[in-house]
């Protein structure tokens, strides 16, 4: 009989590796560790583990923040937190991921960071008490809201060039964007769906949108 090949790798022993990078000075043997208030003293002693790109290894917080924001782009975006908050973190992950302007949260404050994966702490999140308020900060910055749901009138999102300067809004998982959402909107766009479910996840929409405005307006150039 053919001898038998050893067995690959396990699920426990595909990553055996922790995420991030080690001390700088096993990381970077014989350079020169560097120096400045933009890098992390304890980072720098006992490595990175942080969900950064390897860009921003070793750098403190406020320095991340600091270099997105030259980077961030007009786009802003809003979600509805009524009822319940099982999306919010999710939004802004990917907000986080395309350099977002802002996040804003509207209805209550709270909400569960655990989905977010700790990029809540280099993104800007802005709360608004309802969506009157949210909309009078819109107009007193000329900034116009597009709602993004699926009801009756829609316009497909796939048909539509989105303004550069915008705020994307999106409502809650079951009831979608608010009434008076859809009334501070300048248009709803719907996105495309061929299946037998109702709706898409609203978290998974934020992305889907998100993203089409990256086509549409982001300079490719500067992605990671």
């Amino acid at each position: 009989m053919p001898d038998t090949p050893p067995p690959g790798p396990g699920p426990t022993e595909w990553n055996p590796h922790k995420i991030g990078v080690g001390p700088w000075d096993e990381q970077h043997p014989g350079r020169a560790r560097p120096t400045g208030p933009e890098w992390d003293p304890q980072l720098l002693d006992e490595g990175d583990r942080r969900n950064v790109v390897d860009a921003y290894r070793y750098m403190t917080r406020e320095a991340i923040t600091a270099d997105i924001d030259t980077r961030r782009h007009p786009l802003h975006i809003a979600i509805e937190n009524f009822d319940n908050d099982s999306n919010i973190g999710t939004v802004v992950r990917t907000a986080n991921a395309f350099a977002v302007d802002t996040v804003h949260i509207v209805g209550r404050k709270r909400w569960n960071r655990r989905g977010a994966m700790v990029t809540d702490r280099y993104q800007h999140l802005l709360h608004h008490d309802s969506v009157a308020a949210l909309a009078g900060w819109c107009a007193g910055r000329d900034l116009p809201v597009v709602a993004i749901d699926n009801t009756p009138g829609c316009v497909p999102l796939e048909t539509v060039e989105l303004p550069r300067r915008c705020l994307l809004l999106f409502g809650q998982e079951g009831p979608g964007v608010t009434e008076q959402g859809q009334q501070a909107a300048v248009m709803t766009c719907s996105i495309a769906q061929f299946g037998s479910t109702r709706s898409i996840n609203a978290g998974v929409a934020a992305g889907i949108a998100m993203h089409t405005w990256i086509r549409q307006h982001a300079d490719l150039s500067r992605a990671w």
